[in-house]
């Protein structure tokens, strides 16, 4: 975390590498690509300024959850990191929540997103998928594995069907995350039977996300040895070219 008022000897610290916890699929929803009406830094600036629970979240929640979440990640310990993830990015939006004014970075879809995971992972009285939002209303989805990731996109695929009859760009990045749920046209999609853990069969909201990225963690920041090789330069902290 650091102690320097300016932040200097804040830094981010790469704990495990890429191949540690390869089983983990990430599924983005991007439920809107709209500019933010409250900007990241200017949010961030009036929390500070105003939220309470932002100093009890900071003195109190974070440093003992970020050793959690590091023994989980260490152990690959999914129901550990699904909790913590979970809880750490509802503890955030209620921060927005209680900043005055408040922050609404989440809406309608990113809510139905929360509850679609948590009926779920209820369900199988384990969690399967880990969900969090940063400032904005689109989910990072963490399933534990690729037979999950599959569940996972089948439900998200009933709930919120493409709004235009192109399937080929409503997934992005690894489209064979399609095959694996058993999804090779819109007609498949249609055909999806409702999840089991809905008593009954919900609204379907077609439209409601613009587009799915499949991806899996990818390498952390690289130390680079050859100032040649770097963007920016060390002795002004700028773009190179700037």
């Amino acid at each position: 975390m650091g102690k320097s008022d300016d932040g200097s000897d804040s830094m981010a610290v790469q704990l495990v590498d890429e191949s540690h916890w390869d089983d983990l699929v990430i599924i983005i929803a991007v439920v809107s690509s709209k500019q933010k009406e409250t900007s990241s830094t200017s949010g961030m600036r009036d929390t500070v300024e105003t939220s309470p629970l932002l100093q009890y979240r900071a003195q109190t929640v974070v440093p003992g959850r970020i050793l959690k979440m590091e023994e989980a990640i260490k152990n690959r310990d999914f129901e550990s990191f699904a909790r913590l993830t979970c809880a750490d990015s509802n503890q955030f939006h209620a921060v927005c929540l209680d900043t005055s004014p408040p922050i609404f970075y989440m809406n309608d879809t990113s809510h139905r997103i929360i509850s679609l995971v948590e009926k779920w992972n209820h369900s199988e009285g384990t969690p399967q998928v880990a969900y969090t939002f940063d400032a904005g209303p689109n989910a990072v989805l963490i399933a534990r594995n690729r037979k999950t990731a599959a569940l996972l996109l089948q439900r998200l695929l009933y709930c919120f069907p493409p709004q235009e009859n192109n399937l080929d760009s409503y997934m992005v990045g690894d489209k064979s995350i399609l095959s694996s749920a058993g999804v090779q046209s819109l007609a498949d999609i249609e055909a999806l039977p409702p999840p089991p853990e809905m008593k009954t069969p919900t609204q379907k909201f077609k439209g409601d996300v613009s587009y799915f990225i499949c991806s899996r963690p990818g390498a952390g920041p690289k130390v680079l040895t050859e100032e040649r090789h770097t963007l920016i330069d060390s002795a002004t902290g700028l773009a190179k070219g700037v």
